[in-house]
């Protein structure tokens, strides 16, 4: 039996599914255009509109765009296309991590930009993107066709008769590399692209000749067929000697464990993860990265596991585990809190997205997580004795003090106050800095969304990402939080979400400066100017679109802008500016930040 999901026929199993939103987000499904195809018009029979036509089959609506010379052609034939929207953005940065955000939540994103100089200046949201796993096509108007293999200097380039310079370095953070510069071929090369995007779930870089997109061809001709991507499939013995071995491993343990990683995201393995956590009744706790990947509303759930900064209760029952099994890790020192978590890899059975390892054992290859889960859930002994013993020991959180009346508003107060916004409506997006560690004590109901970018932690990746997920699940309020500095880098693309209508809520913390880099290391770099971001923010409004901001700095005043954003305001994007004290830090940050800086520190070893 197939599945067809935007319009990709994808066989069973489910974990190969491709072009559909993780962790069962909702997704459009419809039927395919029949593969009886149907003849267009020469107008239509041209590279850019079969282009656009397999973005619509990948399930990309949106693309994120900054218009040049090189590929204004290529744009006009793909916004011909009625199944694909443009979004123009400020700049190609924000466009790239817009269609981040926009393939967290579709499964895929595209971004359109022009070559070299938007090329290079998308670069480094390509990067992130392939840092976390995610299928996102970057097509970029390339030089006329014409122009390859002879020794002219064009401009947009850095002088030299060598165009290849923005290729070579796509090539370090992308999975495939299409130049089209020749009709024949573009057909294969551009369905290659897509194809291996979706299949590796990492970025792909399309270039497309200036003069080749308005061409007809005959390979264009009728619509493109669906595609149909092989699955991948466990290796049948390993799978069953990865598990028995696995078993053999849990079922002697007293006290096992279970934890999950972000690549629970890209192995499509949630389900079989959660029905796992059911079999076993393990206490079940997720990496700092993969929060919002696993319900926390799951009745063995205890929390965010990050070493010395984890959910109060949750470190000690991991590491006092004498079996731990982690679904998809990535352990780099923000993750290890400076390389100080304390496992022992003895204890431990780390699942890959496709291999298997169990303690200083064997590893098994060709084995799927999601499989793996899945058969390990039919067989496991049940043993909650790690979560009765959580249970036993947990106390609840304290309560922040209320402010008084007049009294600077504390940051632990106002996330009081966020808890209470959350619903399955609502989605968070959290920057690099602060907000990580206090969105990480959010408590995340059924269906609310949970995004940030822990492994790459580039700063203003929320302003694209809060515009590209907010355009991909417009049902959904999105609540982004994001520090005046990392704010300062990429704050243009406001005008975009009004332009386009969003109404997310955005939470400007305003300190003075990148908090998460004094507690690394302080110095006089990291005191910003200060700036009226609710000013500015009005100024990109300039009365065009509905937006509304507010500026607080007692908790009474957030307690009012929040009642109006979510009552008479939520048709708006709310900005809310909320002035806090430089030092006002959460003691997560204060603990993670002197452990990167020792680990950052360390001198050299002897040679």
């Amino acid at each position: 039996m197939d599945t067809k999901i935007g319009s990709i026929d994808v066989c069973k199993p489910t974990s190969s599914d491709v072009g559909s939103p993780p962790n069962g987000a909702v997704a459009t499904i419809h039927d395919s255009t029949p593969t009886t195809a149907i003849s267009v018009g020469s107008s239509e029979a041209t590279l850019g509109r079969h282009l656009a036509r397999r973005l619509v089959q990948a399930g990309v609506k949106d693309i994120f765009s900054v218009p040049g010379d090189f590929n204004l052609t290529l744009l006009d034939h793909l916004i011909a296309e009625p199944e694909l929207n443009n979004i123009g953005c400020c700049n190609e940065l924000n466009a790239g991590y817009a269609a981040d955000g926009y393939a967290r939540s579709r499964g895929v994103g595209a971004c359109v930009v022009t070559f070299t100089v938007g090329g290079l200046s998308v670069l480094n949201a390509i990067a992130g993107a392939y840092s976390e796993n995610l299928p996102l096509i970057c097509i970029i108007g390339g030089p006329n066709s014409n122009d390859f293999g002879t020794n002219r200097i064009l401009h947009h380039t850095i002088g030299l008769p060598d165009f290849s310079q923005e290729l070579r370095c796509f090539k370090t953070v992308t999975c495939y590399q299409a130049v089209v510069n020749h009709l024949e071929d573009a057909h294969e090369q551009i369905d290659i692209a897509i194809s291996t995007a979706l299949k590796e779930s990492k970025p792909v870089y399309i270039s497309i000749s200036c003069n080749l997109a308005a061409t007809p061809h005959p390979t264009f001709a009728r619509d493109p067929v669906p595609f149909s991507l092989t699955p991948r499939l466990s290796n049948t013995m390993g799978l069953e000697a990865a598990v028995e071995a696995t078993l053999e491993f849990l079922n002697k343990a007293v006290k096992p464990v279970m934890v999950g990683g972000v690549k629970l995201r890209v192995s499509k393995a949630t389900d079989a993860f959660v029905e796992f956590a059911d079999a076993s009744g393990y206490a079940m706790a997720v990496m700092p990265s993969a929060k919002g990947l696993v319900p926390e509303h799951h009745p063995h759930f205890i929390g965010t596991y990050w070493g010395a900064i984890s959910t109060p209760f949750c470190s000690e029952i991991v590491e006092s585990a004498d079996a731990y099994i982690f679904a998809g890790p990535i352990f780099n020192d923000f993750s290890s809190v400076g390389y100080s978590l304390l496992l022992k890899r003895e204890k431990a059975i780390i699942v890959h997205p496709d291999r298997v390892v169990v303690g200083n054992g064997p590893t098994f290859g060709c084995v799927l997580m999601s499989d793996f889960f899945s058969e390990l859930a039919k067989r496991v002994k049940r043993n909650g004795t790690a979560y009765e013993n959580y249970d036993r020991i947990f106390v609840p959180e304290g309560t922040p003090l209320k402010c008084k009346p007049t009294e600077p508003l504390r940051v632990n107060g106002m996330f009081q106050h966020i808890q209470k916004m959350l619903s399955g409506e609502t989605a968070v997006i959290a920057e690099t800095g602060d907000s990580w560690f206090n969105c990480q004590k959010l408590k995340l109901p059924k269906d609310c969304g949970y995004e940030f970018q822990m492994q790459y932690g580039s700063i203003g990746w929320s302003v694209g990402a809060t515009l590209g997920y907010a355009q991909a699940v417009p049902e959904k309020r999105v609540l982004s939080f994001i520090g005046d500095g990392s704010f300062q880098v990429t704050c243009q693309d406001i005008s975009t979400m009004v332009r386009n209508g969003q109404n997310p809520i955005i939470f400007l913390v305003n300190n003075g400066g990148y908090t998460i880099e004094v507690e690394i290391h302080d110095g006089p770099y990291n005191v910003i100017k200060n700036w009226d971001y609710t000013g500015l923010v009005d100024a990109i409004h300039n009365g065009e679109g509905k937006c509304w901001t507010a500026k607080v700095r007692y908790e009474e005043e957030l307690v009012e802008a929040i009642k109006t954003a979510t009552s008479e305001k939520k048709d708006c994007l709310c900005f809310i500016e909320v002035i806090v004290h430089k030092d006002d830090t959460s003691k997560e940050l204060l603990e993670w930040g002197s452990r990167v800086a020792a680990a950052n520190g360390r001198p050299p070893n002897p040679q």
